[in-house]
């Protein structure tokens, strides 16, 4: 009898999430990264697998190593059917002679290795490194075209041919995937760890899914990036801020969404609910991000971060505002704009904010719209509700969504109830 009360059709989605692309990456190990669409169709058929199976015997006990045994055995069927290489494989795979190795499992060890060598394998600079990154997102990351496209703020169109083009570079080239030298390294981390840091946002604040914050997505930008810190070649000042943003960050999770999974404003959250353990290693590695002579955008937003942690400095938000001044110089994005305004309303007021946020003119920007109803409310309501209905039309977030008609309802109260007394006093 399974200990889980989950149905089938709701955990699934959650182990796919987690543990295709370690899959998938795994036995990118054993078939080369050439034939890539190998790997991902016996992961696919795994998966299938279970949807059927477990429909009708129920959940087993361990899902995950039941996951894990089938994948095995469909590896060790495919080396054996002579007809899948003829049908699926080209002649060059043939001649290369593939052997199915006696000690081929997959283990904690085995997957960790595989996917960092993986990671690093997908940044060849044959790729540019928009290329790259969107191959991190969807092999090692599981994400959708429509996800990748929102990370990187632009159509699914453009996503789909620059995935169809890298991975057509992958396929004419002959490497394999191992273990990458210092050289290799060096080239590469840089992409690496633009590719975990929107593993981790996409986490923190998904713009594809109905949930606001999937947990299971920044624990998994948190694992990869431990992982980096652990290895000397790895472990960089620019490793050890990012792996920093990411605590400070998630020690807020729990803060962030109420019981329905609609958004808290960080004025109103409970800091009772923030993890000081996350908080404590945020401070362990931000420390260790500072003993190098460079300050990279990963450096200025865990000093952001780490600010917001912080409960008893007056001057946090002016500490907060000077970073956010330095972070536009570095990497200007209309995300740091528009978080750089909210902070300047702490510092100077939201009447000053606002000239400074239509000096952005990101009228096509739902975030530009959300932030100016933010600052409107206490000044102009029917200013604040237009917004917030701007907001609505450009918005595909169902929690967002709901967040917004939520505040546009309170708003219209608010203004109702000053109506009648403004009424009452004439």
């Amino acid at each position: 009898m399974s200990k889980y009360n989950t149905p089938h059709n709701e955990l699934l989605p959650h182990l796919f999430r987690q543990e295709y692309a370690r899959m998938t990456a795994v036995l990118c190990s054993l078939f080369g990264l050439k034939h890539i669409e190998i790997a991902e169709d016996i992961s696919s058929d795994t998966f299938l697998k279970a949807s059927e199976h477990w429909a009708i015997n129920g959940i087993p006990e361990n899902p995950t190593a039941w996951l894990y045994t089938v994948a095995k055995n469909k590896t060790k069927d495919y080396f054996k059917r002579i007809s899948v290489f003829e049908n699926r494989v080209s002649p060059s795979l043939k001649s290369q002679k593939i052997e199915f190795p006696a000690n081929f499992d997959f283990n904690d060890e085995i997957i960790a290795d595989s996917q960092l060598n993986m990671i690093f394998c997908v940044c060849d600079p044959k790729n540019s490194k928009e290329y790259q990154i969107c191959l991190i997102l969807q092999i090692l990351c599981g994400f959708s075209v429509e996800e990748i496209a929102n990370a990187f703020l632009t159509k699914r169109e453009t996503i789909k041919k620059r995935l169809q083009r890298a991975r057509s570079n992958l396929r004419n080239s002959d490497f394999q995937i191992k273990k990458p030298g210092k050289k290799e390294i060096q080239l590469r981390l840089d992409s690496v760890l633009k590719g975990l840091y929107l593993l981790f946002n996409e986490g923190y604040f998904s713009k594809s899914s109905n949930q606001l914050i999937r947990k299971e997505l920044c624990a998994e930008a948190i694992r990869l990036a431990l992982a980096l810190t652990e290895h000397p070649l790895t472990d960089t000042p620019q490793t050890n801020a990012l792996l920093a943003l990411m605590c400070f960050q998630s020690s807020r999770l729990e803060a962030r969404t109420d019981d329905n999974g609609e958004i808290i404003l960080f004025d109103k959250q409970d800091k009772k609910l923030w993890d000081k353990s996350l908080i404590e290693k945020g401070n362990y590695y931000l420390v260790n991000a500072c003993g190098g002579n460079e300050i990279s955008k990963y450096h200025l937003e865990a000093g952001i971060a780490y600010w917001h942690t912080t409960t008893t400095e007056e001057n946090k938000w002016r500490h907060i505002l000077q970073l956010y001044n330095q972070l536009i110089l570095i990497e200007y994005s209309p995300t740091a704009a528009l978080n750089r305004i909210f902070a300047f309303s702490k510092v100077h007021g939201c009447k000053e904010a606002i000239k400074a946020a239509k000096k952005l003119n990101l009228t096509d920007n739902h975030y530009y719209h959300k932030l100016l109803g933010y600052l409107y409310i206490e000044l102009e309501i029917n200013q604040a509700i237009k917004h917030y209905e701007r907001v609505l039309h450009l918005t595909k977030s169902k929690t967002e969504i709901r967040a917004v008609t939520k505040e546009i309802s309170r708003l219209k109260a608010k203004q109702q109830v000053t109506n009648k007394k403004l009424n009452e006093q004439t």
